[in-house]
């Protein structure tokens, strides 16, 4: 009988499959990549077309070994990484490291299953084919773009600011984003205006009415003076239900998840960050039980939306099948190259897992289930009522809805959904009158922009075209490790070491931290995928400006570079002036006496405001996570506040 020896990446997936094979299969784990450019250096040869030079990663010889005396055994190999291009740059490397790339002998093929069922890897064996060189060469044209210039940006910062920094094609867009959303933050200035708000009472039943504006005119109310006398004029007046409006509102089930979805999802309703839920949701693939975790796609297979179709009928009933195709809408920038994330098998349910997995595990399936059964669900109804009420010039508007059709809701519902259930009008009959309870005048301030959370920069980023489903994790996580950025609660904030590194960057590499120059790159490499483009070619197009970039770089920062600032602050342990200097957390005071004299103190930045609370100066200062926040010099007084603070107005807010 044939022998057969299967490879895959890990061994939980190795375990799985196993479960599914006879014991003329051998299946066996690579632990991941075992070939990679190395660390020592660039491992790029720019002069040679960009020829890369991989070298087997450390620790990885006694594995290959043994791979390859497992291959010398099998008649047949597949090669089953993961069906991406990381995965099918897996394979190439391992067909390479295992000799198998000169043994014609030996029938080697390239087997990728979206889901690790019996079903589904019986199939694959039936299907091998020929390792898709178009997807190895994306990789590899994304690898070295990434390693030229991480390598040669990287030692730029070093010499600008501290070593072990680094600059990365993603990871420098993501960091400008997040200063940019801070700096807006930090310069907004909140804006004043005001709401009329009215109570109309009958029996138990209190409606909400909001004024609307003046002789059918939207007007909106800036100031104290217009809102009061609106309030004045109405209070005591009879108010004529001028007209009222009965409908429906559909409310559309959603798209099964995306990475970023899933990552978005998770972060609001369950707590993880991105990192957690990808190590999860990979859990959940090798055991089985989900389909392939990196996908920008929300296209399902047709046999899934059969097995879905059927399980809604049994549960549910047929009204609530969704009629749409199993083909879904992706956005521009998706690659569509796998189908959206769903259950394995959508009959077992969320409760009959309960018992076999872990709590994170158990919760993020629940959500992809959940998830994938709504998007096959039909819409939900609601029936709504509009209100318009007026008191002589002055018109009101209130408004009402009730679920008419749950549909979709009756498996995936969220807080928004429920906000969507108001308040019930049916009481008010249009030609009569009523009166207002109470009338008052609520006084609001603009808010800024919100801080970027983990799963906001997700969206961001894939709206942008920035990076892809295998990338938003790992950046987020070298953000995080560089202490560019730090988080706090679920927010993410710059901290003054990212902000020097952005401004670097910025200034000496524009077009490397844009938007629309990074989203085009990654086009490119989706044409190299497909077949559309030569690797060597996009890398080639990109490298002279880079090198451009660096040799002006390297000149004008040279030429700014300047010895630490020194302070006129005394060392108070040997007299010397401090100087500023720079650390995980941003600008801090150390003595230049060093390694004689270790003594360091926090640096007190002014920031150009007086206190509002006693006049004394603001000074800026950090958490221990690096997040600015700032704060009255006078030691007597109490003012902390987030956000830069206006002289004029007196406030105090618990930092």
């Amino acid at each position: 009988m044939a022998k057969n020896l299967i490879i895959v990446e890990s061994p939980a997936k190795m375990k799985t499959i196993k479960k599914f094979l006879g014991s003329n299969y051998t299946v066996d784990a690579s632990m991941g990549h075992v070939r990679d450019l190395p660390k020592s250096s660039m491992g790029v040869d720019v002069e040679n077309n960009f020829e890369p030079k991989y070298i087997t990663i450390r620790g990885k010889g006694d594995l290959i070994a043994a791979l390859k005396k497992e291959a010398a055994k099998a008649d047949k190999i597949y090669l089953a990484t993961d069906p991406d291009r990381e995965g099918e740059a897996i394979s190439w490397h391992l067909k390479t490291a295992l000799g198998l790339d000169k043994n014609d002998k030996k029938t080697v093929a390239r087997i990728s299953f979206n889901e690790i069922t019996k079903d589904a890897v019986t199939k694959a064996l039936k299907n091998p084919r020929d390792i898709d060189l178009n997807l190895v060469d994306a990789q590899q044209g994304r690898r070295i773009i990434d390693r030229i210039v991480g390598y040669s940006i990287s030692p730029i910062l070093w010499e600008k600011i501290k070593r072990g920094l680094s600059a990365g094609r993603v990871q420098s867009v993501a960091l400008k984003l997040v200063c940019e959303r801070d700096a807006q933050i930090n310069a907004f200035v909140p804006k004043e205006y005001h709401t009329v708000e009215a109570l109309i009472k009958n029996k138990t039943k209190h409606v909400k009415a909001v004024y609307y504006g003046e002789n059918g005119v939207k007007t909106p109310l800036e100031t104290a003076a217009e809102a009061e006398k609106i309030v004045k004029e109405v209070s005591s007046r009879d108010i004529n239900v001028a007209e009222v409006k009965d409908s429906e509102r559909v409310k559309n089930a959603p798209w099964p998840f995306t990475t970023s979805t899933m990552q978005q999802e998770a972060s609001k309703t369950l707590n993880m960050s991105t990192q957690q839920t990808m190590r999860v949701a990979q859990k959940l693939y090798e055991d089985g039980h989900i389909t392939y975790l990196r996908t920008d796609s929300v296209r399902i297979s047709d046999e899934a939306a059969a097995a879905a179709r059927g399980f809604i009928e049994a549960n549910y009933g047929e009204n609530y099948i969704s009629k749409r195709p199993a083909a879904g809408k992706n956005n521009s920038n998706s690659q569509d190259a796998h189908e959206a994330i769903r259950p394995a098998h959508v009959e077992v349910t969320p409760a009959a897992l309960k018992e076999k997995l872990g709590r994170d595990e158990f919760r993020l399936y629940q959500m992809i289930w959940k998830r994938f059964m709504a998007s096959r669900m039909s819409n939900a109804v609601y029936a709504t009522t509009s209100v318009k009420l007026e008191c002589g010039t002055h018109t009101f508007t209130a408004s009402g809805s009730k679920l008419k059709f749950d549909g979709y809701l009756s498996v995936y519902k969220n807080d928004q959904d429920e906000e969507n259930e108001k308040q019930d009008l049916g009481f008010l009959k249009q030609g009569e009158s009523v009166k207002f309870e109470k009338v008052e005048d609520i006084q609001h301030f603009t808010e800024p922009p919100a801080h970027f959370t983990e799963a906001s920069l997700i969206k961001t980023l894939e709206e942008d075209g920035i990076g892809r489903p295998s990338t938003y994790a790992p950046t987020i996580i070298t953000l995080l490790a560089r202490h560019y950025v730090t988080k706090e609660k679920k927010n993410l904030y710059v901290t003054e070491l990212g902000i020097a590194v952005n401004e670097i960057m910025t200034k000496a590499f524009p077009k490397i931290v844009d938007t629309k120059f990074t989203a085009a790159m990654e086009a490119e490499l989706d044409d190299v995928a497909e077949g559309k483009a030569d690797w060597r070619k996009v890398v080639g197009d990109f490298y002279p400006e880079l090198e451009s970039s660096i040799n002006n770089a390297r000149e004008t920062l040279d030429k700014v570079k300047v010895a630490d600032e020194v302070t006129d602050i005394k060392c108070d342990k040997c007299g010397r002036f401090m100087v500023i200097k720079y650390g995980p957390h941003g600008k801090f005071l150390a003595c230049p006496g060093f390694p004689e004299c270790r003594n360091t103190m926090p640096l007190l930045e002014k920031a150009g405001v007086k206190c509002p609370n006693c006049g004394s100066e603001i000074i800026k200062r950090r958490t221990k996570k690096g997040r600015l926040f700032y704060a009255c010099e006078n030691k007597d007084c109490d003012y902390i506040s987030w956000q830069k603070p206006n002289s004029k107005k007196k406030s105090k807010t618990n930092a």
